[in-house]
This record gives structure tokens, C-alpha cells and sequence, in this order.
């Protein structure tokens, strides 16, 4: 009996950490769709970018400007601008990105840095 429960939690486990990079993947894949949407005509990489302008007036050079290229993103700060704005940016509406969404978004803007 003991192998069994064995032999069933290691199934579990094995099946666990396979399919939490799909669905962390899955995830990201929504953020970005949702970032293009929502954030790229204002945060992309670029030129004529009015927030990513913004936060190169505000940094600097002391971190990038593009919300993409940033490693000190995490997701409840992503979801504080999104719902609340700053400055000129508006509040986005939960008809407009979902909390399913803006957890996606989170997830694709949360980067890990470099070691």
C-alpha cells in the first residue's frame, strides 16, 4: 500500500513541475498579447513613445525606459499603474484588461535580473 501512495504522489509531482512552465509560458503568451494591445502604443522600445519618454525623463539612465527591457517589475506594482494610472496615464477599467489579464500582463513584464 505504501508503494502505491508512493508511486502516486511521484506521478503527481512528476506531472506538476512538467506542466507548470506550459502554463507559465501560456501565461506570458497572454501578457504579451495583452501588453501589444493595451501598453505598446505608449511603453514599447522607440521612438515616439509618450510613457516610455516619460519614464526616460523620470530614470534616466539609471534603468530603461521601455516597460519590456525592465528587470524591477513585479506584478502588483503592474497592476497598481494599470488600475489606478499615473500622470497622464488613464486607469484601465476591469472591461477593459480583466484581473486574468493583468495577472498575465504581470507575468510577462516581471522579468528575473541578470546575475
Amino acid at each position: 500500500m505504501k508503494i502505491v501512495i508512493t508511486a502516486a504522489l511521484l506521478a503527481v509531482l512528476c506531472q506538476t513541475s512538467v506542466a507548470a512552465p506550459a502554463d507559465e509560458q501560456a501565461q506570458k503568451a497572454i501578457g504579451k498579447r495583452v501588453f501589444d494591445q493595451w501598453c505598446a502604443g505608449c511603453h514599447a522600445a522607440g521612438p515616439r513613445m509618450p510613457g516610455t519618454a516619460s519614464l526616460a525623463a523620470k530614470y534616466g539612465d539609471s534603468m530603461p525606459a521601455a516597460l519590456e527591457e525592465r528587470d524591477n517589475l513585479n506584478p502588483a506594482l503592474v497592476r497598481h499603474f494599470v488600475r489606478n494610472g499615473v500622470l497622464v496615464m488613464p486607469p484601465f477599467r476591469k472591461t477593459e484588461i480583466t484581473d486574468a489579464e493583468l495577472d498575465a500582463l504581470g507575468a510577462y513584464l516581471t522579468r528575473t535580473p541578470p546575475r
